[in-house]
């Protein structure tokens, strides 16, 4: 298939360039690590243009996912978790990626609507993270493998290098 002449017939042109036309940058920016039931969860703010991630949103945020960290050591959480609070333009999201034995993840992500904390509810199924939060997501995938699969030294140093080494700034 030439993709200069032709595309198969599942691509959605119009769609894709309406998305690329309406595509913006989102900010990023860490809100520390901490311990949450039992685990060391790395945080971060995500905001779309005109949007902000306030205190209540990181506390209620940090209440769910406290609750879903308290049975993560029956689906095999190895302690570490990191936290998006996304302020999003069609409402709010809250992704709890969990690294897991076996070098995999738990991933589990709640929806509501905007600047409304309270009625976070697990997304449906199937859901994936939005290319604002994949991109978070990649960043803190490369600072695990980088500084505690790969890193050297005792596992404390090695945490506290994967702690620091956070994202900030617009996401593409």
């Amino acid at each position: 298939m030439d993709l200069a002449k032709e595309l198969p017939s599942a691509v959605d042109a119009e769609g894709l360039l309406a998305l690329a036309e309406g595509h913006h940058d989102r900010t990023a920016r860490p809100l520390g690590t901490r311990e949450v039931a039992g685990h060391l969860v790395k945080a971060y703010a995500l905001e779309a243009p005109g949007r902000a991630v306030v205190d209540e949103d990181t506390r209620a945020a940090l209440r769910i996912a406290a609750g879903h960290l308290a049975l993560g050591r029956e689906r095999g959480s190895l302690g570490l978790s990191v936290l998006l609070v996304h302020a999003g333009g069609d409402g709010d999201y809250l992704l709890l990626h969990t690294w897991t034995e076996g070098h995999m993840a738990d991933l589990a992500i709640f929806t509501g609507p905007a600047g409304r904390p309270e009625s976070l509810r697990p997304g449906r199924a199937g859901l994936a993270p939005c290319v604002w939060e994949a991109a978070l997501l990649a960043h803190e995938r490369d600072a695990y493998s980088r500084h505690v699969l790969t890193g050297t030294g005792p596992l404390p140093g090695r945490l506290t290098a994967w702690s620091a080494d956070t994202y900030a700034g617009d996401v593409r």
